[in-house]
């Protein structure tokens, strides 16, 4: 087919016919730090492992809940416990802190400040994040283990595969259950 000035017409395609969709600010991959801060945890696994931590990639379209199943799994645990995100605080349990917990939790008549949002419905993304922010992830009300999370970068674009993913690991998972024998 041609035009009436014999060049010939060009066929539309689906691709010709939509323009290019803006990237969503949560298309973006988050490189996370996660070190154990505190927790029950022997004399002797503290002495041969100082530091624990694992750097953990997820993208910004992924929940807090997300990633709490992925700092369960880069730990070992076995047994699922209550967990809270806090942002914001200078430490655990800062009352200036914001908090996002699972959605089981969010009307607790007891607790002393509501939280801010579930963490099914907030993802990474929306929560403002830059490199070099530090943010708290308790883990199991009974036992307090007390987690560090550094936002080590931000990045457009998100590579292909699964994630999140541990990209990092220092020093061996504690036990979740201590064995306070051991120190005898």
């Amino acid at each position: 087919m041609t035009k009436g000035s014999g060049e010939p017409v060009k066929k539309r395609t689906k691709k010709s016919e939509t323009a290019a969709k803006p990237q969503p600010e949560t298309n973006r991959l988050f490189t996370l730090d996660v070190s154990i801060a505190s927790g029950p945890m022997t004399g002797s696994f503290t002495k041969r492992n100082p530091v624990i931590s694992r750097t953990i990639e997820i993208r910004g379209d992924q929940s807090l809940a997300v990633l709490d199943q992925a700092i369960f799994d880069a730990f070992g645990r076995d047994d699922e416990h209550m967990y809270e995100f806090q942002m914001g605080g200078k430490e655990p349990m800062d009352p200036n802190a914001t908090s996002y917990v699972p959605s089981m939790a969010m009307d607790d008549p007891f607790a002393d400040k509501q939280p801010a949002g579930d963490v099914a419905r907030t993802t990474i993304g929306s929560l403002g994040l830059v490199a070099g922010e530090v943010f708290a992830y308790w883990f199991d009300f009974g036992d307090d283990w007390w987690h560090r999370v550094e936002v080590l970068a931000v990045a457009a674009g998100v590579p292909r595969g699964k994630l999140p993913k541990v990209t990092r690991s220092v020093g061996q998972s504690p036990p979740q259950y201590v064995d306070w024998d051991e120190e005898r």
